[in-house]
Order: C-alpha cells, then structure tokens, then sequence
C-alpha cells in the first residue's frame, strides 16, 4: 500500500514539473530570456501564508537548518525539485521484479 502511496505521488510531482517547465518556457520563449520560477516564488504564489508560517519556525527552531538546508531548496527552480522528488518517490515505490533465477520452494 505504502509503495502505492509513493508511486503515486510521485507521479503527480514528475507530472507537476513537466507543467512548471511548460510555464517556464513559455515565459522564456515571450521574454527571450531564460526564466526559471524558483521553488519559493512558486510556494509564494501559492500560498504564501504557509511560507512566512514555515520560515518563522524555521528561524525560531533550527536557523542552521534553515540557512543550510531549507534556503537552497528554495532557490532551486521549481520544475527541477518537483521532477526530482518525484523521481525519488517513483524509485521507492517501484514493483520489484522477480529474479527468473529464485528457486521456488
């Protein structure tokens, strides 16, 4: 059920970067100029309520983490993140085939 669960949402996510991508190249093809939208302008536009709520934890509990981690992921264009996790998922839930080799008991 659990593999289920990744290979779906994982989909989705691949399927949501081929969109941003579209998006972004559109927006490069009318602006003749590369245009990526990044993870946090994307976040942003979306929500951006939950972003502020997010980086306030983010400070107040670990601004290491935050500095580190979580703000070069923000920085990241959005299709790239959304592809990647979502291939990861895709890899944790793939089906694994059984070896013609196994002797069955």
């Amino acid at each position: 059920m659990i593999r289920f669960l990744f290979r779906f949402i994982g989909f989705w996510l691949v399927a949501g970067g081929f969109v941003a991508l579209i998006v972004d190249g559109t927006r490069s093809i009318a602006s003749s100029a590369l245009v990526f939208t990044s993870t946090g302008d994307a976040w942003f536009a979306l929500s951006p309520g939950t972003l502020e709520q997010a980086e306030r934890s983010g400070r107040a509990g670990l601004p290491l983490v935050w500095n580190t981690a979580i703000l070069p992921l923000l920085s990241l264009p959005a299709f790239l993140l959304l592809v990647v996790v979502g291939l990861i998922l895709l890899a944790l839930g793939r089906v694994r085939e059984r070896s013609r080799f196994e002797v069955s008991r």
